[in-house]
């Protein structure tokens, strides 16, 4: 792979009893050293380890044996593992300073569209991420995956993060009380005085103002400082414990081949509709976040292109198909490794340190489980805001785009499904085009999509 020219630390090469480690992550030719790749593997641990606590309580919501909840301490287990094992995949195969975990936004669509939305139980939902990963994995082999890029517009591609933010937004405001249902709006400002919602604005607060000073990890911060004023002032009850051996998680592993037997007994359309939003959105979000974390390490050459990113690829792919055997929706590479770039981290050492940071994260369950869901709300509010800047690269001027963009983003979270404002985005694309006399423009993939998603209507949403 080329090795990257700019934008790089000028730290000597290590030295000692680290030449080993530095021999093989090639920390001379990246101006790198043993202390700072340490430095920026924590620092990128600790900005993203909220997912350890928010996957957990987005899944529960949708994947227990008797109710809500009763799994979340095996769903930590499959998260961190997930996260180790897929970012060791980075470290060790592609030897970049990228770390992944089961993704944001794609694991609401799992839990509210997929299992609670269309009724289809979790198992079968985790063999559509297994077989998912599988496409994954063939379509990075074969380099199907730039075909499938180009047939996509880009103005849907950014709609699309853009309306998951949003949708991610709405689920946290509504679980922590900020908004509520009305008959006569839909939606209305909840009880502001309910001290769960309280405390959950006091901890957005907290959270905004740790995020715009830039402080690392503002998002834990912002869960764990939140969690102890409601501990503190009784508005949530203490942790049973701080550490603990976790239980295997039996309940959750293997579960995905238990759903593979009934995956296909539900409706054609149903299943081709699950796989492709699981498959498109894992897709774009990957290729746009190792695109810009790409570019900020200085991986991207002078015609634009990112040597070797296929084995970036690839790690996200055995990730997702690994994650989905341990019990967890897809896992996808994590546009916070930026802060561990920032650090001065350029080789896949870095990944390695966060990988076993994972690991060990998972031996705080007890305390894990102890933080009231209200308190992960404002982590989510900020995910959303940041997640919502995809909006800028639209052309808004563009009839096309903008119909196409604006109905992707709008439907998500009134729908309640990033599958409706996908498929909304895809079919009006090429119909707008069409209108406009630019038949041109717009690939025969395009309609390709559009028409999967339009027969899915007329089969499927219309009856």
């Amino acid at each position: 792979m080329t090795q990257p020219t700019q934008n790089l630390p000028q730290a000597p090469p290590s030295a000692g009893p680290t030449n080993k480690v530095a021999e093989f992550f090639n920390f001379e030719a990246l101006r790198t050293n043993f202390r700072t790749e340490v430095l920026a593997g924590f620092t990128s641990f600790v900005t993203m380890a909220y997912i350890l606590i928010v996957n957990p309580a987005i899944l529960s919501n949708a994947i227990f044996l008797n109710e809500s909840g009763d799994l979340f301490g095996e769903l930590v287990v499959a998260t961190g593992v997930s996260a180790a094992l897929a970012t060791l995949v980075m470290a060790l195969y592609a030897k970049l300073p990228f770390l992944l975990a089961p993704g944001m936004g794609i694991n609401a669509y799992f839990a509210f569209t997929v299992v609670l939305g269309l009724g289809i139980d979790w198992r079968v939902a985790l063999a559509a991420v297994f077989i998912e990963g599988i496409i994954f994995i063939l379509m990075t082999i074969t380099n199907v995956r730039s075909q499938i890029v180009e047939a996509i517009p880009e103005a849907v591609k950014h709609a699309t993060t853009a309306g998951i933010g949003l949708f991610i937004a709405y689920i946290a405001l509504k679980g922590a009380g900020i908004i509520a249902p009305s008959e006569a709006t839909f939606t209305t400002l909840g009880n502001l005085r309910s001290p769960q919602t309280a405390m959950a604005l006091l901890g957005l607060a907290i959270t905004a103002g740790l995020f715009a000073r830039r402080v690392t990890g503002a998002l834990l911060w912002g869960i764990l400082g939140t969690s102890v004023l409601a501990w503190l002032l009784g508005v949530s009850p203490w942790p049973t414990g701080l550490m603990a051996v976790p239980a295997a998680p039996t309940d959750l592993f293997g579960q995905a081949f238990v759903g593979l037997g009934e995956l296909f007994r539900i409706n054609f359309w149903e299943m081709v509709s699950i796989i492709f939003v699981f498959l498109f959105v894992d897709l774009f979000d990957t290729i746009g976040t190792l695109t810009g974390l790409g570019s900020k390490a200085g991986y991207i050459d002078s015609e634009g292109k990112f040597p070797g990113v296929e084995k970036a690829f690839m790690a996200d792919a055995v990730g997702t198909t690994a994650g989905a055997v341990l019990g967890t929706s897809t896992v996808t590479t994590y546009i916070e490794s930026a802060s561990g770039i920032a650090e001065g981290g350029r080789s896949g050492f870095t990944a390695l340190v966060a990988a076993a940071l994972f690991l060990v994260s998972i031996l705080f369950i007890p305390l894990l489980q102890g933080i009231p869901v209200f308190a992960t709300a404002p982590a989510l509010i900020i995910v959303g805001v940041l997640m919502m800047s995809a909006a800028k690269s639209i052309d808004w001027d563009e009839p096309a785009d903008a119909i196409a963009a604006f109905l992707t983003i709008i439907m998500m979270p009134l729908a309640f499904s990033i599958a409706e404002g996908l498929a909304m985005g895809l079919i009006a694309y090429p119909l707008v085009k069409a209108f406009q006399g630019k038949m041109s423009q717009t690939s025969i993939g395009m309609w390709i999509l559009a028409a999967i998603f339009l027969l899915r209507y007329i089969f499927v949403a219309g009856g």
